[in-house]
């Protein structure tokens, strides 16, 4: 099993230029949110849909998760 740091090197490696970003159905097409698009074994990336151009956070299908339990169960 690879390391998460060998995980994570991979999804900074990966090329983000020809990924679907979308918006939650809530924005209503404004632009004060955030983009997610689907990476490479589940991982996934995360901009700022004000500034798209800036770099994107990514995650690993574990960090992700994690993160996606948290909101569900109101921890932020």
């Amino acid at each position: 099993m690879p390391q998460v740091n060998d995980r994570r090197a991979g999804l900074y490696a990966f090329d983000l230029s020809a990924v679907t970003w979308r918006k939650a159905t809530a924005s209503a097409g404004e632009n004060n949110c955030v983009e997610i698009a689907d990476l490479p074994d589940g991982g996934r990336a995360v901009r700022d849909s004000k500034n798209p151009e800036r770099a994107a956070l990514r995650f690993t299908a574990s960090e992700w998760a994690a993160f996606r339990a948290g909101v569900l169960a109101d921890e932020f």
